[in-house]
């Protein structure tokens, strides 16, 4: 048996039925365990993700040997999100496109996960991620807006996002336009899925 394959899924969509990037995920995951030995931990961020605040600010740049009870306990979801990111060897995170942008709890995973010391540190050269050698797959929909075209605020920043942290290995799997050209967009998708290295 062919050693086990970690992914992280992280649904971001704020649906759960009728969802398009639900359903593209579970085709990328598909694609992923053909001919391999694969382990999904899932992450629905429609169950909730915490905001970030002055508490976890203030606990967050306490090094981690001087802090509180309190302080840890400000820390402790972010620090499960991590864990869960630091594990994974594929990350796939399915990103429907609103208002031209990422959904906020998609921001918000992403400020709980983007940690100074834990997922990237500072250097005199600026920043450099820490989760080298892992792999990304970004899973787009959008009603309306056009993938990289000059209004998609999503796609360039996730990718950017990844990069940050470390994972310079992204892919995009997307359906765009839903509302105008549906089918297309579908088989486009399906079209970028099979492409995918299993």
């Amino acid at each position: 048996m062919s050693d086990v394959l970690n992914v992280l899924r992280v649904d971001g969509s704020m649906r759960r039925e009728g969802s398009v990037t639900r359903s593209l995920t579970d085709d990328v995951i598909s694609r992923l365990s053909e001919g391999s030995n694969v382990k999904v931990q899932t992450r629905d961020l429609l169950d909730g993700v915490d905001l970030i605040d002055e508490r976890w600010l203030g606990a967050n740049w306490t090094p981690a040997d001087q802090r509180s009870e309190d302080a840890k306990m400000a820390l402790a979801a972010s620090d499960a999100l991590v864990k869960e990111v630091k594990a994974a060897d594929i990350l796939v995170l399915g990103a429907p496109i609103y208002n031209f942008s990422v959904p906020a709890a998609v921001k918000a995973w992403i400020d709980q996960i983007a940690r100074a010391g834990e997922t990237f540190r500072y250097t005199e050269n600026g920043p450099v991620g820490l989760l080298e050698g892992k792999r990304a797959i970004v899973v787009l929909a959008s009603g309306g807006t056009q993938v990289g075209s000059e209004i998609d605020f999503a796609s360039d920043y996730l990718k950017h996002i990844m990069g940050f942290i470390g994972i310079t290995d992204v892919q995009m799997v997307y359906a765009d336009k839903l509302m105008a050209q549906a089918d297309e967009a579908q088989a486009q998708a399906q079209s970028q899925i099979k492409q995918l290295a299993a």
